[in-house]
């Protein structure tokens, strides 16, 4: 919706007004803001006659502030106040010192790269607010198209999105997430070729097409066809199916540091799907003065 405005004063108009009302004297007044008197007078006279109410009562020795005249010094205090802010605000965020840069991100990153990139940006630029939101690698890159996020970590795929500069942060290859009570939990290390009977937990597969093919292509090498009997997202829930003893999943070690007791990461042998991360941004719009600087944090590594 566009707005506007129309006022029959000026700044200049109000700023005499508040030379005067602060002094209670034109001449020192007209003085400090570095114009005659004569053309001060004149100023406030055309503020009162916009206004339609006198602002000063005038004798030959004082000058006292009506009624409205004190509403009106009140109501300019935080405004002139903001205003004279507004030069060194406005600059800090040309340069990039304030404001906000909008982040999409995967659990892989949270629970990998992500918090240590934050913590050393937020050290450098301490002014500019870190908004934070988990989505599935397919969302993120259509949010960086829609500008709706202005950096995502996510996983990619195989073909590089159009329009996005990705870095990437992470290769790491999955190992298995098992119920305690799992036949095959006792032992360290297992082989996917292990694993053909036991009922898989996934995700659904448009919501990260290139590890999902990744999984399955990885199962097919090591002569397994992967039983998939559920798909949630996001990945705390497909946990909590394990948790339940309704399948295993996939998980990296990175993520798998911090488990309950009902369930038990193992390591694979031989052939495991990799979990790869990547930080991207849009090359087909300007990023903000803000994002700019966390785009080129995580552009240097």
């Amino acid at each position: 919706m566009l707005l506007k405005y129309q006022f029959d004063y000026e700044l200049r108009q109000l700023t005499g007004f508040f030379a005067v009302a602060q002094l209670l004297h034109f001449s020192r007044a007209a003085e400090f803001v570095g114009i005659a008197q004569p053309a001060l007078s004149r100023q406030i006279a055309h503020l009162e006659q916009a206004l339609g109410c006198e602002l000063f009562v005038r004798t030959r020795r004082s000058v006292e502030l009506t009624a409205a005249g004190h509403a009106l010094f009140e109501r300019l205090l935080p405004l002139l106040g903001t205003l004279q802010r507004l030069p060194a605000e406005l600059a800090a965020v040309s340069a990039g010192e304030v404001g906000q840069v909008r982040i999409g991100f995967t659990g892989l990153a949270m629970a990998t790269v992500l918090p240590g990139i934050i913590r050393a940006f937020s050290q450098t630029h301490p002014a500019i607010r870190v908004g934070l939101a988990e989505s599935p690698s397919a969302a993120q890159i259509d949010a960086l198209h829609s500008g709706e996020i202005d950096c995502g970590f996510f996983h990619p795929s195989q073909e590089k999105p159009e329009g996005i500069r990705t870095r990437q942060l992470l290769r790491e290859p999955n190992g298995v997430l098992l119920p305690a009570a799992h036949p095959l939990a006792q032992r360290k290390r297992l082989h996917l070729s292990q694993l053909g009977d036991t009922p898989f937990v996934l995700f659904p597969r448009h919501m990260n097409p290139g590890f999902y093919d990744r999984i399955l292509s990885t199962c097919e090498h090591a002569g397994i066809t992967l039983k998939i009997v559920d798909e949630i997202w996001p990945r705390a829930n497909a946990i909590g199916l394990v948790r339940a003893g309704l399948g295993a999943t996939f998980i990296t070690p990175s993520e798998a540091k911090t488990l309950p007791e009902d369930i038990l990461f193992r390591p694979l042998s031989g052939p495991a799907p990799e979990s790869r991360l990547v930080a991207g941004w849009s090359t087909a719009a300007s990023p903000s003065p803000a994002a700019q600087a966390f785009i080129q944090r995580v552009a240097r590594g």
